[in-house]
């Protein structure tokens, strides 16, 4: 009597086949062909991605590590590094803005707003800085000032999403994850891409650090900015280091024998790996140095020269995707200049311009990372930070 299987026939395959082929599957089952020998190299990369190892540096970086200061909010570069003597001129001084390109918030009866702060000239490069940034001005000459930036979006969460991930609808990987996967981590105790928000997370939350389609592992670690920077980080009293290794030990088996099972989960590796992680950042965590980095300050998006009359006359400014100030210090960056002007407004970038996409390539060519090189196989196609390229702005390196 013949046996059966008890597994359901997949009736589109045939009724000698007991499971639905998966696309590997067929792919594989071309046998020497070009597609084929396409999926090897591909799973190759993938299996790197998922063990940590990178896939640069691509030339001599100029920069080991970033720090980024996010400002959320949209500074005003009018307030801050990009004086407008004009606004002072013209302030309160009324017009009407209007065309099917302008958005409600630029658009109707509005009026010119000067800065409320004075401005001078700190530095033997002659930084323009407003009076209240004091500890700045002693380091001016270290500083990169770059007024040629663009976005695209006036809505908080979308430019920071652009500017932190390259993408405004979210969901991509973030430029410490695209970082981290290029380079892998420095130390493998401790996390290679760390977040420290103020107070509370940004507009849009986690997703301004995700990972993405990248493996979980690239993912930010962010840490608490009051209190203990990762909870349970020290043991609880009486609990040993060989007590804790043993318990790893045993949960590690468990999740591997469960992992086994389940091959396609892979947020199940990364989260015993996360485990793996935590027990090396005790004794790693207290004893971290300090780096020496590409620091980069800026917001995602600047301000305009101009308000809008609502209900009176309040002396604030729109948000302005076309205008903003950013400065580099490190890192291969020029040092004393001021890359870039905006108009004689400062309503909109006019020398230098380049979209936020180029300072992406540009932050990775300093980081030893080349854009075009730096892809993830996803969803059909190879995917890079800059969506489909850009330009390095060669004016900000030094």
């Amino acid at each position: 009597m013949p046996i059966r299987s008890k597994l359901p026939a997949f009736p589109c395959a045939g009724t000698q086949t007991s499971h639905a082929p998966t696309r590997r599957d067929f792919i594989y089952g071309l046998g020497s062909s070009l597609g084929s020998v396409a999926l090897t190299a591909l799973l190759a990369e993938e299996a790197s991605a998922e063990m940590g190892v990178s896939t640069g540096p691509h030339h001599p970086a100029r920069a080991k590590q970033v720090i980024f200061l996010m400002m959320e909010g949209g500074p005003s570069h009018i307030d801050t590094f990009d004086p407008k003597p004009t606004l002072d001129r013209r302030h309160l001084e009324r017009f009407t803005r209007k065309g099917a390109e302008k958005s409600a918030m630029e658009s109707g009866s509005r009026y010119y707003v000067k800065s409320p702060f004075r401005f001078r000239r700190v530095g033997q490069s002659g930084a323009d800085m407003a009076e209240n940034w004091e500890s700045l001005a002693t380091v001016a000459d270290e500083l990169c000032f770059y007024r040629g930036c663009q976005v695209d979006s006036v809505n908080h969460p979308t430019a920071l999403y652009q500017f932190n991930c390259g993408n405004r609808f979210g969901g991509d990987p973030a430029l410490g994850s695209w970082i981290n996967y290029g380079l892998g981590r420095i130390n493998q105790n401790l996390p290679g891409f760390i977040v420290l928000p103020e107070l509370s997370y940004p507009q849009g939350g986690a997703a301004n650090w995700s990972n993405g389609f990248l493996p979980a592992r690239y993912q930010g670690t962010p840490l608490r900015p009051t209190g203990p920077p990762i909870l349970d980080l020290t043991p609880p009293t009486g609990v040993t280091s060989e007590h804790q290794r043993r318990n790893l030990d045993l949960l590690a088996s468990l999740n591997q024998r469960h992992a086994k099972n389940h091959p396609q989960e892979e947020s199940l590796r990364a989260r015993m790996e996360a485990y793996e992680l935590a027990f090396r950042m005790q004794t790693e965590v207290p004893a971290a140095l300090d780096l020496s980095t590409l620091v980069v300050w800026c917001g995602e998006f600047g301000r305009t020269p101009d308000n809008g009359v609502r209900q009176g006359t309040a002396y604030g400014r729109d948000h302005n995707p076309k205008a903003m100030t950013i400065w580099l210090a490190g890192g291969g960056c020029r040092a004393g200049e001021t890359i870039g002007a905006t108009d004689e407004l400062g309503a909109e970038a006019v020398e230098e311009v380049h979209h936020i996409r180029d300072l992406h390539v540009t932050l990775l060519h300093l980081l030893g990372l080349d854009d075009s090189r730096l892809t993830y196989y996803h969803a059909g196609r190879f995917k890079q930070l800059s969506q489909f390229g850009g330009t390095l702005i060669n004016g900000l390196i030094g």
